[in-house]
């Protein structure tokens, strides 16, 4: 099939035709391919010089695919056929769309949910082995993973080291703590790729390969389509993507909608979620990337001057563009057409200048208690604890409904919600129908991410983008806790201090920030919802 780009809005196409015609002129395409660290601008070119080996995976990741089918049938041979992979951003979003289309199970650990945790554990832990994914080899979510479930092997009567495979950057702490360990294998991806173009390294294939996937057939979809997006001529749908980005984001159209609409990947919005946010997202700028349900999602089809809808597979009536292709050759188009929109943006695609931040203040909070130095929430309506940041609740608020109210209207026109819920993805997945409800009361685009799993996404965005959002919050009780071993603190405990270091964050920004806390998550979530459907604006 390849990969296509259609611009089906008249308005957008004229626009982009000329930035494509300069983009010709100028041979991006060919200079990306090329890996030419320039064309983003001096500032940009000691980070781009060593972040541009993602256009030639293709080629250059192909020996992973002989290490990786090794290493699978010497799993398969020893009874091992379930893979679960601990990873945060670019480490899980490309490895779980390339399973989930392909159709193959992976078990995705990219919480600090103890709940969700338990049940990766509650799996037959004699079959099961666990790919330990991180770049830096630093991630606190993702060591704390590896030390649980090295933890619970040795107490099933498992040999430990013989079930974890690492994939991280040569030269990291983890490469090192796993080498001597004696863990069974390590994988060192390419250090020149940042996090979220990783798809097609190690990142991306370990897990998805040793899951069953197909990663030969990914790279060869991924060699044709560099054929296309290298090319400096109008028929290269990269710079028609990347052109239409930029020329809707000139005129004030700040966020893009992304709605599969069949394509056949599954998940791929979130993938392109960190791609686009992390890319563009800084010095008051950027694309707010907004996943939503389908394309008759609230949002979508409610697009208004601030927000770009795209159809991801066939054409739909509220898209005003759409791309098609096979899964390999979309990463490589995508990738393409984001460093592009960075170069018409004028930003720097390869840094991440407002991601550590949030882990700074999450780091500041673990020693200390739960609650131990928090406020007292401001309102508590039956099953939920109401705090709230930036001054914005008025006193008169008794209800959940009117908290939500003044919420809503402490967004600015043409702003954003961003629903932020630090809960159980398996069991607490109702949580969802939020995104969409809160869409609808608030008439403003809206976004849903799981924490801590965002905050290696839109997190960047959050706080370098356009300044326009509002967040919402929700944190739950814990039932039953995980102790990290070796570490002063439990899941429970890191995940709390996440939510609240990212919201004190947004609140040093000026965002206004409601944290709902549910001392009852079944209970909490209904009652939400409820609330939402109350809401007049």
């Amino acid at each position: 099939m390849g990969i296509s780009v259609d611009i089906v809005h008249d308005g957008l196409a004229e626009q982009a035709r000329p930035l494509v015609d300069q983009l010709i002129a100028d041979k991006v395409a060919s200079k990306l391919a090329a890996q030419d660290p320039t064309l983003w601008g001096p500032d940009a070119e000691p980070e781009s010089s060593i972040r541009l080996s993602w256009t030639t995976l293709h080629e250059s990741s192909r020996p992973l695919v002989g290490e990786i089918e090794a290493l699978s049938a010497e799993l398969a041979g020893e009874g091992i056929d379930r893979i679960v992979l601990a990873g945060m951003g670019g480490s899980s979003l490309a490895p779980e769309v390339i399973t989930a289309t392909a159709g193959v199970p992976l078990v995705v650990l990219d919480t600090t949910d103890p709940g969700q945790v338990a049940d990766a554990l509650a799996g037959d832990l004699t079959r099961t082995a666990i790919v330990v994914s991180s770049k830096s080899g630093g991630t606190v979510e993702t060591d704390s993973h590896r030390r649980i479930f090295e933890k619970a092997f040795t107490e099933a009567g498992i040999d430990a080291k013989s079930r974890i495979i690492v994939v991280t950057d040569p030269g990291s702490p983890l490469q090192k703590l796993a080498e001597d360990a004696g863990y069974r294998k390590v994988f060192t991806a390419d250090p020149h790729v940042g996090g979220r173009y990783s798809a097609l390294t190690a990142f991306g294939l370990v897990p998805a390969g040793l899951a069953g996937a197909d990663i030969n057939t990914l790279l060869n979809d991924a060699a044709a389509a560099f054929e296309l997006v290298s090319r400096d001529d109008e028929n290269n749908p990269a710079l028609w993507l990347g052109a239409a980005w930029g020329a809707a984001h000139a005129q004030g159209a700040e966020k893009v909608i992304l709605a599969d609409t069949g394509s056949g990947v599954k998940g791929f919005p979130d993938w392109a979620e960190q791609l686009i946010a992390e890319s563009t997202g800084k010095q008051g700028t950027g694309l707010l990337p907004v996943a939503v349900e389908n394309a008759d999602a609230p949002g979508f089809v409610t697009a208004g001057t601030d927000a770009t809808p795209i159809a991801i597979g066939p054409d739909v009536d509220a898209a005003f563009m759409s791309t098609a292709g096979e899964l390999g050759g979309l990463f490589l188009l995508w990738e393409f057409a984001t460093a592009i929109a960075g170069r018409l943006i004028g930003i720097n695609p390869f840094d991440q200048p407002d991601v550590e931040a949030a882990k700074v203040a999450a780091r500041s909070l673990l020693d200390k208690p739960v609650g131990g130095d928090e406020a007292a929430p401001a309102l508590t309506v039956g099953s939920i604890e109401v705090h709230e940041s930036g001054e914005w609740l008025p006193a008169t608020a008794t209800t959940l409904a009117d908290v939500l109210n003044a919420f809503l209207a402490a967004a600015p026109d043409h702003g954003y919600v961003a629903v932020q819920a630090y809960l159980d993805r398996l069991d607490d997945a109702s949580a969802a129908v939020l995104r969409p409800a809160v869409a609808r009361a608030s008439r403003l685009q809206t976004t849903f991410g799981w924490g801590p799993r965002f905050l290696h996404s839109t997190g960047q965005y959050h706080k370098g983008g356009h300044q326009n959002g509002v967040f919402l919050q929700i944190t739950g009780a814990v039932e039953q806790d995980l102790d990290v071993p070796d570490r002063p603190y439990t899941l429970g405990v890191l995940q709390h201090a996440q939510a609240l270091g990212d919201g004190s964050v947004l609140a040093d920004h000026g965002r206004p920030v409601l944290r709902l806390h549910l001392t009852d998550r079944a209970a909490g979530l209904v009652e939400l919802a409820k609330a939402v459907q109350e809401v007049k604006r």
